[in-house]
Formats: C-alpha cells, structure tokens, sequence
C-alpha cells in the first residue's frame, strides 16, 4: 500500500454509473481512484502497471469482458482485491465471476446501498454478495457463506416477462410468434428474433401481410433478426452453452436493440428457436440451460422472451418431466 491511500482502480464502460462509483468513494478519504478504465482489455493493462489494492470490475465491459480480465489480472495482480459491481444476475453468470478471482459480487441495483459494506468486506479477505443475491433460496450461486450485514431494504427488481406457449402444430406456433411479435412493434418497441432463415421470412411475410412496414421498422433498428445456427453457434461450448459466452454476445444484441428504443431495455422484446432447436435435437440439458439464461437477462433487464414449443416434442412420462423442467424457467406458461 502506497502511503496511507488504498488505491482503486474503476472499471466501468457505462458513463453515469462511473460518475456514481467515483462519487461514492471519493467521499472516504482512505481511497485514491488511481484509474478510470472503460474496457477490460484496458483494466487489465492498468492493474499490471499501478498494482492497486483494490478493483471495481463491471462484467459486460467491451474489448475484454470482465470476468476475462479478472483471470488476468489475478495472474498480473495477484494482491488486488477483486469487487464485481454489475448488473448480471444470472446465478450461472455469478458462479463464474466468483470462480475468475473476485471477492465479491454487488448488483447494480444494490449498489447505492451494498457498495461500501461490500468493499470493507472485501479488504478484509472477507466474501461479499449483494443482499439480493444473498437472499436467494436457492444455493445454485456459490459455496461462499451469506455475508453478515445490518439491516438493509430491498431494492425493487425488474419485472419478469418470459413466457413459454406449448402448441399442437406449426400454424399456432407461428401465430403465437406473429402476436408476440406484431403487437410489440406495433407498440414502437424493439424486437429481437432468432429463428432459422425459413422461419425468418415466413415471420416477415406474415408481418408485412397484417401491415406493418417492414423494411422501415429494420432501417429504425427495432427489428432485429438472426440466424438460429450461427447464434448458438457464438456460445455453445462442447454441447452446452457458456454463461460468458451467452451473455457477452447477449450484452452486444440488447444494447443495438436498446438504441433504437432511446436505451429502454424494457421496450425489447426477444423470441426464438434456439432453446427448441435444441431440445429437439436431443440435446435436453443445454436447452433448459439457455432457458435459465434468457430468464436471467427478463429478470436482470425487464425484457419481454417469448419461447415457443411443439407439443408433440413431449411423450409420455419422460416427455411430462421435460415438460415441467421447462415450465419451471417462465414467469407465465401458455398450453395450447
């Protein structure tokens, strides 16, 4: 430690959210912010050169995505102390990020009131989750022990819209999609569509054919369409989809969505076939993984996912116990 400073280094690519952690810290005297970083690649170059005691790290960082530069800069910086401050709650995100190095891991919306509790504990040696995190039945996140605070309220969470429609043939499935998928931009929100190309343009056929404009709502940004294959194909590692992968790639389509809906992630709105695709490929594990991931995003942001399925993808007893694991990863299920 250099004098009597415990110096940090904030790596944050979101402006405001930066001006709030400098804010916060400037107010204890015992810290010196000897760096503002906004890309990871760039926060692992500075941990190596400046060595600080501490690190705020934000995961959804371009360039070098946070939970990469942690493993960096543990190997760079092995004496700094690792804080995640982010808005990912996904538990599969969150195991991860703990696994790279990290002491810590604070939400976002935490944050106004778990940041300085979290950084005392983390320079102690002591584990720190966000009270959100930590209030979680579940014990998917980590083996690391609920940390020990005084009161705190609740931040109010995000809402959650991830709705699953069982369907006995393929002409209800595709009109489940065309009403999930016109009322929103009709609404003037984004939509995100991964399906494969013969989906694609019988979707946008059947669009245009209830009277929306099609090309113009492309051209604004508000409809977005990718190919099933070449999507899965961005994250899918040996038969099952990463959690860092997913949600780097995940960062990047919801900010393009978000931009043309003036950053209001709530107004987006994401449906398609790779979690389906896949189960009927066989592959019944990696679909309900990319279900709980996609429900992490509708809970951490406020979009709208719609997933639809075949009915006749479930047979029998097997086919009832798939059919209630995926039931299980949706706010609202929709038999038809």
């Amino acid at each position: 430690m250099t004098g009597s400073f415990i110096r940090v280094l904030i790596a944050e690519d979101y402006p405001q959210f930066r001006r709030f952690l400098v804010s916060a810290l400037q107010k204890r005297p015992e810290f010196q912010i000897v760096s503002e970083v906004d890309d990871g690649s760039h926060a692992v170059l500075k941990a190596q050169e400046l060595q600080p005691e501490l690190i705020l790290l934000d995961i959804g960082l371009p360039t070098l995505n946070g939970i990469e530069a942690a493993k960096q800069i543990r190997r760079l910086s092995p004496h700094s102390k690792i804080l995640f401050i982010s808005q990912e709650s996904s538990p599969e995100l969150i195991q991860v990020a703990l696994q790279a190095g990290a002491q810590g891991y604070v939400l976002k919306i935490d944050a106004g009131v778990d940041l300085n509790p979290a950084i005392d504990a983390v320079l102690r040696e002591q584990n720190y989750l966000s009270r959100s995190i930590a209030r979680r039945e579940s014990d998917e996140v980590s083996p690391l022990p609920p940390p020990k605070r005084g009161n705190v309220t609740a931040a109010p969470s995000a809402a959650h819209h991830h709705k699953v429609g069982f369907y006995s043939d393929d002409q209800s499935l595709m009109n489940a999609y065309i009403a999930f998928v016109g009322a929103a931009l009709k609404s003037a929100n984004a939509v995100i569509v991964v399906a494969t190309e013969a989906f694609r343009e019988k979707l946008t056929l059947r669009l245009q054919s209830f009277g929306l404009n099609m090309r113009a709502v492309i051209e604004q940004g508000r409809y977005i369409a990718l190919d099933n294959a070449e999507t899965l194909a961005h994250y899918m590692v040996d038969a099952m989809p990463d959690p860092v992968k997913f949600f780097s790639a995940s960062d990047e389509l919801l900010a393009k969505a978000a931009d043309s809906v003036n950053g209001d992630r709530t107004r987006i709105f994401a449906c398609g076939e790779c979690a389906p695709s896949l189960w009927e490929q066989g592959n019944i594990d990696a679909a309900v993984r990319i279900e709980q991931l996609w429900d992490g995003l509708a809970k951490s942001y406020g979009i709208h996912i719609f997933c639809g399925y075949s009915l006749s993808s479930f047979h029998g007893k097997d086919g009832y116990r798939a059919f209630t694991r995926i039931c299980a990863e949706h706010s609202a299920v929709h038999p038809r």
